[in-house]
């Protein structure tokens, strides 16, 4: 085993010594499945499995922030979106809600 496989990430690090930081989703995605695919296989010694195990671990927080990222992402289009059609549709919403709501409420 070299030293690079033996370098590990320190505990609740989200970088690696082996660069994987820089990683896109979709490469660490593929590198996790290959990862699995090996640990699921077998045949490995027990420190060859940790070593896979803790590559695993680092590709998926790898994976996890990409995640993350796209939520922001998307949560904050969507507040735009929001923002902007509540601004022209409230006046809309608010006549329709009224003349619906009054109507059954004074009933």
């Amino acid at each position: 085993m070299s030293d690079d496989e033996t370098a590990h990430p320190e505990p609740g690090s989200t970088e690696d010594a082996g660069g994987l930081g820089g990683l896109g989703y979709e490469q660490a995605r593929d590198q996790l499945i290959e990862v699995v695919q090996g640990l699921e296989a077998g045949g490995l010694s027990l420190e060859q499995s940790l070593a896979l195990w803790e590559k695993g671990e680092a590709l998926a927080q790898v994976c996890e922030r990409h995640l993350d990222g796209a939520r922001q992402r998307i949560d904050a289009a969507l507040a735009s979106v929001e923002d902007t059609e509540g601004g022209t549709e409230t006046a809309d919403t608010d006549g329709a809600d009224t003349e619906g709501a009054g109507g059954p409420a004074e009933s």
